[in-house]
C-alpha cells in the first residue's frame, strides 16, 4: 500500500472553518475537482474553476507538495523578468479550497495542474481528504471533442457511480481504452473505496475544441448544480454572457466564410439530427448520411480562421 504521508499539508485556519461548516452540514460537503493538463476540449473545466474562484469567496484548506507532483521541465512555470532581475514566480499550486455558494452553503474545490507522478499516492491522499472533510459527493468535469455542430444543444456523458444524478443522458460508448489521467484514476479509486463520485464530460464541437467554448462550460455547470443543489447564479451568468458572445462571433465568421465551410457545418447538423431521430425511435443506428468527417470539418474551420488572421 502506498503511503501519502507528506504529500499534502493542512491549512489550520481553513481546516477549522471546514469543521465549523461540517457542524451545520450534517449531510456532508460536495467537492468539485478539475486539473489542468489533460484533455479539456473547449476549456470546459478550466472555465468553471476560474469563474467559481473569481466569483465566490474561498480559502485554502489543504496544499499539495507541487515539488513532488509536478514535472517542471514538462510544464515550465512562468517567471517574470523586469530590467535586471526576476520579480515574480507563478507557483504551480494544487490546492483544496473551501468555497461558499450564493446562499452561503460551503463546498470544496480541488484544482491545479494535473500531477505528473505519484498518481496512486495522490489518489490515496485525496481519499484521506475526502474522508476527513466529510465529502458526500466528488464531481469532476471536462470537455471532449466530438463530431457535433455548435448549432445544436451541448451533449453530456455522465460517468462514475452516481450517473443517476444526471438523468436523461447516457454514454455513446460501449467500451473504450484511452490514455489515463489523474482525474480518471481518482474517480476510479474513490469509487473502489465506496465513495460517491460523478464525472460530467461535455461534447464540444471538434472544430472548436482548441478554443474556449462557454456553452459547454455552462451546460456542465447546470448539470452540476442540478446534481448537487449548489446555487451558483453569478458563475452561470458570466458563462451565459460569454456563451452568447462566442456563438454570435462563430455565426458571424461562418456567414462570412466560403460555401465549402457552410456545407461542412450543415453536413454535421444532418448527422446530429439523423442520430437524434434514430434515438427517439429506439434505434441507435441512424440512417446513413453522406457527410464529412469531424477531422475534415476541423481542418476546414481551422483553415478558414487562419486565412482571416492573415487578412487582419
Amino acid at each position: 500500500m502506498v503511503d501519502p504521508q507528506g504529500l499534502f499539508a493542512w491549512e489550520p485556519k481553513g481546516l477549522a472553518v471546514v469543521d465549523m461548516a461540517l457542524a451545520q452540514e450534517s449531510a456532508g460537503l460536495v467537492m468539485l475537482y478539475h486539473f489542468d493538463g489533460y484533455i479539456d476540449a473547449g476549456e470546459t473545466g478550466d472555465q468553471i474553476v476560474e469563474r467559481v474562484l473569481d466569483t465566490l469567496p474561498h480559502q485554502v484548506v489543504a496544499r499539495f507538495d507541487h515539488d513532488r507532483l509536478v514535472d517542471y521541465r514538462a510544464r515550465r512555470p512562468l517567471l517574470t523578468f523586469q530590467r535586471d532581475g526576476w520579480t515574480a514566480y507563478e507557483v504551480p499550486a494544487i490546492e483544496v479550497r473551501l468555497v461558499q455558494d450564493a446562499t452561503g452553503a460551503p463546498f470544496l474545490v480541488l484544482s491545479g495542474p494535473e500531477p505528473d507522478v505519484e498518481w496512486e499516492r495522490f489518489a490515496l491522499a485525496v481519499q484521506q481528504i475526502v474522508e476527513r472533510l466529510g465529502v458526500r459527493l466528488s464531481v469532476n468535469f471536462h470537455g471532449i471533442p466530438m463530431g457535433v455542430p455548435h448549432t445544436r444543444p451541448v451533449g453530456l456523458t455522465p460517468h462514475g457511480n452516481r450517473t443517476d444524478l444526471v438523468p436523461g443522458h447516457r454514454s455513446p460508448f460501449e467500451e473504450a481504452q484511452v490514455p489515463g489521467s489523474a482525474a480518471a484514476l481518482l474517480e476510479y479509486r474513490l469509487g473502489e473505496a465506496g465513495h460517491d463520485v460523478l464525472g460530467v464530460a461535455a461534447h464540444v464541437p471538434h472544430y472548436l475544441a482548441r478554443s474556449a467554448y462557454p456553452d459547454a462550460a455552462l451546460t456542465v455547470l447546470e448539470a452540476i448544480t442540478a446534481a448537487t443543489g449548489l446555487v451558483l447564479p453569478g458563475v452561470a451568468h458570466g458563462l451565459r454572457t460569454e456563451a452568447h458572445r462566442t456563438q454570435t462571433e462563430i455565426d458571424r465568421q461562418i456567414r462570412e466564410g466560403d460555401e465549402e465551410l457552410t456545407s461542412l457545418i450543415q453536413g454535421l447538423e444532418h448527422q446530429y439530427d439523423a442520430a437524434a431521430g434514430a434515438e427517439t425511435r429506439g434505434n441507435m443506428l441512424a440512417e446513413p448520411v453522406d457527410i464529412p468527417s469531424a477531422d475534415e470539418i476541423g481542418r476546414e474551420f481551422e483553415r478558414f480562421l487562419a486565412e482571416r488572421e492573415g487578412e487582419a
